[in-house]
């Protein structure tokens, strides 16, 4: 099914009844925990002598045990049964899980409650892999980043309509057991009523036996996740984000009382910004990628967070004497509209940077793994979350205040960034590609679907501009490999671009033959692993703007290696900053920024019957006369 946007996703089957589910289970977590806290906070539900703040700290450990402890068979089941099903026994779980929890509101036990809680972590690590893992299977690659964001989108909102629910409710009726258990139970309803219009999703390994054993089957699906570089270090920086969130999220309530001198309205505006602001950068993500699983996206979110964590330590005031203020008075101070702006804006980018990883993990794993990875991923994130507590007690211990915590975070995010992007210089590499092409150019695609999802192609395109490789690399969803004249590959700056994303330098043959015959065989050995390789028959960058006659390189290698060959032509570059028109390429004045430009693909050409002068009239036929 085509979309035109990823919120037309709300009207599909195959999407809408797992976000309600998603969205209701994550709203019932929060609404029956904000409520139980506030009975301990400020009401004196108390157990075994312990005070509040022990109680508060204990409630959060017993929340995040169960994903150590579950995650790895949660993996393992959602490989192993129809996810859809599993989704349902989940949610009939949860219903049990709030009618005892009814029992403890009533008789206004902290045991049972915290035992119900334990039992919602549960319920939760056994939907975590499930959630992300049935996205592939019911949406294609094109809707894959749309439905992700979505899905954050969702989960920020319900966490935090569940917080601001839980907290009025007991505030509003501290006595009145019936009201909280009667929505934590309806709820519970809600999400399993949702779980049934859920459209099948089969098992991708049915015959996975389960190993209960959860500390070997942890370290073997941690195992499997690291032999894939690009995987493993998508569920590190994720685990990351997670870690950054804990830090700032935990510190907020007093932070919001001791420095910005607000009452628990002011903390709630905080968690209400961020929590928009996750919400509305996970579904940008769609809109400034083009449809596309873009991790170009990922350092730019890197960016923003350590460039607004930064900020905000520069812009929260100083502590004044005085009563506590509430949000509409805080809001009204213009002197504090700059930490409303760092919060939401820290949120946004957090969006920008967690939504591609997680699609790329969904894109990059294989299918019958995917449950169990997305499992490892949410083992990773609780660790980091436990390690961000221990960090931030130890720092605040050694005497520094809570701003220099945050901002001591925020430099660490951009030394975690820089660490990343080494490791994985692919992300670097689409930020590169996505800003310049997004600030140069307004690019439109069209046929490039006819570019085969797997297995080995080749795409020939007219030779226009220096950009013409960045504009195909930024447009086409599988990464491609470039042969290219090797003055062009040697250019600084486009240099990196280039050996990152395994270009092949070429020669001519009277130039340097060895260079030819290395960058053939460089060529064939790309095809036979099923890559994608894209070269530029003319030799050379025009310089009138009209096509050169194609050479036979492209015939000799495909006689090498037969695989289809995909036509393409780029439009609107000539007269570019790039270009040669009206003088050497980036050397004039450049006269056109955001310019409309086109990247337009037709159906494979198969091997037998391909041939330099064909694809020369192909291409040409596909430019027009829009150079």
């Amino acid at each position: 099914m085509s979309h035109n946007s990823q919120f037309d996703l709300f009207r599909s089957r195959r999407f809408l009844p797992l976000f309600l589910t998603q969205f209701l289970g994550a709203f019932n977590d929060n609404l029956f925990k904000n409520a139980m806290l506030v009975l301990i906070a400020f009401f004196g539900l108390g157990f075994a002598g312990l005070d509040a703040p022990t109680l508060v700290n204990a409630a959060a450990g017993i929340f995040i045990l169960p994903f150590f402890l579950f995650s790895a068979t949660a993996g393992q089941l959602a490989e192993k049964y129809d996810k859809a099903r599993l989704a349902r026994f989940i949610k009939l779980l949860e219903i049990v899980i709030m009618a005892l929890a009814a029992v403890g509101f009533y008789q206004r036990s902290a045991a049972v409650l915290m035992g119900c809680l334990f039992l919602m972590g549960i319920h939760s690590a056994l939907f975590g892999p499930l959630k992300y893992s049935i996205l592939p299977q019911y949406l294609d690659e094109r809707e894959l980043l749309g439905g992700n964001g979505l899905i954050e989108m969702g989960t920020f909102i319900a966490i935090l309509l569940g917080q601001i629910g839980g907290t009025l409710i007991v505030q509003r009726s501290p006595d009145s057991a019936t009201m909280i258990a009667g929505a934590c139970l309806g709820v519970a309803v809600l999400g399993y009523l949702t779980s049934r219009s859920m459209p099948p999703a089969p098992p991708l390994a049915s015959h996975l036996p389960i190993n209960w054993n959860i500390f070997s089957e942890t370290w073997h699906i941690i195992g499997y996740a690291a032999r894939n570089r690009t995987v493993f270090n998508s569920l590190m920086g994720i685990s990351w984000f997670w870690f950054f969130g804990a830090v700032y999220l935990t510190q907020l309530p007093t932070y919001s009382h001791d420095i910005l001198h607000g009452n628990a309205e002011v903390y709630t505006l905080m968690v209400a910004l961020f929590s928009i602001g996750v919400g509305a950068g996970s579904v940008l993500c769609e809109k400034l990628s083009g449809r596309k699983i873009e991790i170009g996206l990922v350092p730019f979110g890197s960016i923003g967070l350590s460039l607004f964590g930064i900020d905000l330590y520069f812009a929260a005031p100083t502590p004044v004497g005085g009563s506590l203020v509430d949000a509409v008075t805080f809001a009204s101070q213009a002197s504090n509209w700059r930490v409303m702006v760092d919060i939401l804006l820290m949120g946004v980018f957090g969006g920008f940077f967690i939504v591609p990883l997680y699609a790329l993990i969904q894109l990059r794993t294989e299918p019958q793994y995917r449950s169990r990875v997305i499992a490892a991923n949410n083992i990773l994130n609780s660790c980091f979350m436990v390690v961000a507590a221990a960090m931030s007690i130890l720092i605040l211990k050694l005497g520094a205040s809570i701003p220099q915590l945050l901002l001591i975070v925020a430099l660490m995010n951009i030394a975690v960034a820089i660490y990343i992007y080494a490791l994985v210089p692919e992300f670097l590499m689409r930020f590169l590609v996505w800003v310049l092409t997004h600030t140069m150019y307004r690019v439109r695609h069209h046929g490039l679907h006819h570019i085969p999802d797997e297995g080995p192609c080749v795409l020939v395109c007219n030779h226009v501009s220096f950009m013409d490789a960045m504009v195909i690399a930024g447009a086409v969803r599988r990464p491609v490999r470039f042969v290219m004249d090797h003055r062009i590959f040697k250019i600084p700056l486009l240099n990196f671009f280039f050996r990152t994303a395994g270009a092949v330098p070429i020669a001519p043959a009277k130039e340097d033959p060895a260079m030819k015959q290395r960058a053939f065989e460089r060529v064939a050995q790309y095809l036979a692993e099923g890559e994608v390789v894209c070269i530029f028959p003319e030799g050379r960058i025009t310089y009138t703007g009209d096509i050169n006659p194609f050479k036979p390189g492209i015939e000799e290698i495909i006689s090498r290696t037969p695989v289809p060959v995909v036509p393409m032509a780029l439009r609107g570059l000539w007269g570019s900053f790039f270009s040669r028109k009206d003088g050497t390429a980036m050397l004039k004045m450049p006269r056109r920024f955001w310019s409309k430009i086109e990247l337009v693909a037709e159906a494979p050409v198969p091997a037998a019957d391909v041939s330099a002068a064909d694809l020369e009239r192909r291409v040409g036929a596909l430019r027009g006369d829009w150079r």
